[in-house]
């Protein structure tokens, strides 16, 4: 059986990872069955970071390269009936969480002093008080500096709120008033984008980012769908 190997969950979430919840939602989705193994320690993970799956004595880090993994291995249920142009556009909108909301979240949790404040409880509140004081601001000063050489940390705060809300406008426009991204049913791309949307909508940390998405209804709706996966 597969051992899926991610942090522990928060904030009444699978994962407090928008990655890790999206391989957990994906293996759900396509009924692959799994046992789960929390590590909190991304150092300890083949590319030093998680999620990572151990099928036998086969070894696959990343998210994105995992389910290609599962597809070829075990099949592919949910993506397999979706034509040419609904594949492209899942890649699309997978750049568009993964290699662009991403980095507005980490700045909304990380760098945000409100979603800092949760971020030291959640993350490290178990934590030996000296250790507590040092390793999470460490953490931080780092996540800092990969936002600033990504580029979005040479923003203002305004002006990173406003490419996350272009991004969940362009997402809340394709869904439309489908239940799913591609239809009735839910395709690996719903996995997802439900993660990335639960992130934001579903954990205690406020911004104009939730703020906005809270604005728009069928997004709500839709994570509530997805929900269900999980139940």
């Amino acid at each position: 059986m597969i051992v899926l190997f991610q942090f522990s969950p928060c904030w009444n979430l699978p994962n407090p990872s928008p990655f890790c919840m999206k391989l957990e939602t994906y293996l759900r989705l396509a009924k692959i069955p799994y046992t789960v193994k929390q590590l909190n320690n991304p150092g300890r993970a083949p590319k030093g970071k998680l999620p990572f799956i151990k099928d036998g004595e086969q070894v696959v880090a990343d998210s994105g390269f995992i389910i290609e993994y599962l597809k070829n291995k075990y099949g592919d249920p949910l993506d397999k009936d979706l034509t040419p142009i609904q594949k492209g556009q899942s890649v699309a909108l997978q750049r568009l969480f993964e290699e662009h909301l991403y980095w507005v979240i980490a700045y909304m949790r990380w760098v945000e002093p409100s979603g800092w404040e949760v971020i030291q409880k959640s993350f490290f509140g178990f934590m030996p008080f000296l250790v507590r004081k040092i390793i999470p601001n460490l953490i931080r000063r780092k996540l800092k500096k990969t936002l600033y050489s990504q580029g979005i940390g040479r923003h203002t705060r305004e002006e990173i709120y406003s490419l996350g809300k272009q991004d969940i406008t362009a997402f809340a426009a394709l869904l439309n008033v489908k239940p799913f991204v591609h239809g009735d049913k839910p395709t690996s791309i719903d996995a997802c984008a439900y993660a990335f949307l639960a992130c934001i909508l579903l954990t205690p940390v406020d911004s104009p980012l939730k703020t906005f998405a809270k604005s728009i209804p069928e997004l709500s709706a839709y994570c509530e769908r997805m929900a269900a996966f999980h139940n």
